[in-house]
């Protein structure tokens, strides 16, 4: 559980320090994909069960993949935001 706590922290000091140097349209990928990962936490720590940073990365897979699914995101969007969703799970 502790792996997981710094992973969730890294990714909000990587999103927060987007901040100073990002575009618009990197800052709107950080904050929809922001908007997915503290979804994703809040879910799995309703479980009041430990979870491994391996079940926090699906849960925000599925939760990307239902909204470009339901056409919440246009193909440039979708680029941005599953690009930088890659750079997160590079987070160690």
């Amino acid at each position: 559980m502790q792996d997981v706590q710094a992973y969730i922290q890294q990714v909000a000091q990587f999103l927060d320090a987007m901040v100073q140097h990002a575009s618009d349209d990197e800052l709107f990928a950080g904050g929809y994909l922001r908007g997915h990962f503290d979804l994703a936490v809040g879910r799995l720590e309703l479980t009041e069960q430990q979870f491994e940073r391996a079940e926090l990365t699906g849960s925000v897979q599925q939760s990307l993949d239902l909204a470009i699914a339901g056409g919440e995101l246009t193909e440039q969007d979708q680029s941005l935001v599953l690009g930088l969703w890659q750079q997160l799970q590079q987070l160690s």
